[in-house]
């Protein structure tokens, strides 16, 4: 399994993340965060953490 993770504090809410990856990530008031935080596959949650501006976004394969 691939863990993703966010620091939900470090995160500006720039929507990157939705923009690459929508299929797993989703704005939840101000903030994207994502659906799932365990997946099979990291798939574009990779890339959701190479936009990332602030690089909030970790993966744990």
């Amino acid at each position: 399994m691939v863990k993703i993770k966010q620091d939900n504090e470090a995160c500006i809410g720039c929507g990157a993340c939705v923009s690459v990856c929508p299929e797993n990530w989703k704005f939840v008031g101000a903030k994207p965060k994502p659906i799932k935080t365990e997946v099979k596959e990291v798939g574009c949650n990779r890339q959701a953490a190479d936009v990332c501006p602030v690089a909030c976004i970790t993966i744990e394969e």
